[in-house]
């Protein structure tokens, strides 16, 4: 089976190290910026370097793995491209957007939907990872809209990445994404916006930052290109999010103030179920 991968980047270019790895596939890749793709080929991510068109033509798998308003923009035109014995896989963050794009496509039961929930602050050709997806969840959004045989394909190529495949409504998806990744990142955003208003000694904020600023502020380093689209596609579900978000802040607030040291607690203590539903 020959595989296209449009887009090597962390999530791409991990998808290919490890498939590339198994000795069962063909991968083909390309991308738009020049230097990720010299990059690619330096590194050899991929068998083959080819035109967009050509990964299009000669894949019997395509992947788009690029930032999300560029797939709701381009997704309909490689429908266009391709027969009815092809298969296209998205592997963005959201999924609502991308799937009102392509809702009457002639193409569309040719497409899956699906978010492999994996990745790191990096990014790039140099981030790629070999193992990134294993033990990983990997959500597929509409699956009824897709064909048998491209949902069979889709889920062959993620049981070989070692992840396991759950099936969800695309609105609930982006809404609970706004919730447990999409906020995290913005928090992190704020968090290191807010040290560095503050805090404007940089040397003193290495010298003093210890494990829990950093492991908090980690996602802060992630790539710009990749995130505000993202929050831009998902912004209804991340405006509420960040209501009620803003609503806690206040409340934490409120209770500092008053110095009561058992009102902080409970709040406390009410953060802490959270270990409850996070086992690792």
């Amino acid at each position: 089976m020959t595989i296209g991968i449009i887009g090597l980047g962390l999530i791409g270019g991990s998808i290919a190290k490890d498939l590339k790895a198994t000795g069962q596939y063909r991968l083909l890749g390309c991308d738009s910026n020049p230097d990720h793709a010299s990059t690619a080929e330096s590194l050899n991510i991929v068998d083959k370097l080819v035109t967009l068109d050509q990964l299009v033509e000669d894949s019997n798998l395509i992947i788009l793995a690029f930032p999300v308003h560029s797939i709701a923009q381009h997704l309909p035109h490689i429908l266009d491209k391709i027969n009815s014995a092809q298969t296209v896989v998205d592997v963005g963050s959201t999924k609502a957007e991308i799937l009102k794009h392509i809702h009457t496509h002639p193409m569309r039961a040719r497409f899956v939907a699906a978010h492999p929930l994996a990745g790191t602050e990096f990014s790039g050709p140099t981030a790629a990872l070999r193992h990134l997806f294993s033990g990983k969840k990997n959500i597929i959004c509409n699956s009824v809209d897709s064909a048998p045989g491209a949902l069979e394909m889709a889920l062959k190529i993620f049981n070989a990445l070692g992840m396991e495949s759950y099936f969800m409504d695309a609105g609930e998806h982006d809404k609970h994404l706004a919730y447990v990744s999409h906020l995290s990142h913005i928090s992190s955003f704020v968090l290191s916006l807010t040290v560095q208003d503050i805090e404007k000694d940089e040397e003193q904020i290495f010298n003093l930052a210890g494990t829990g600023f950093a492991s908090t502020v980690r996602l802060a380093k992630s790539n710009s290109k990749t995130w505000a689209p993202i929050f831009d596609a998902n912004l209804d579900h991340l405006i509420k999010a960040l209501d009620h978000y803003q609503y806690r802040l206040e409340e934490f607030k409120s209770v500092l103030k008053s110095r009561k040291t058992e009102d902080t607690e409970r709040l406390i203590i009410e953060a802490n179920k959270i270990k409850e539903l996070i086992k690792n």
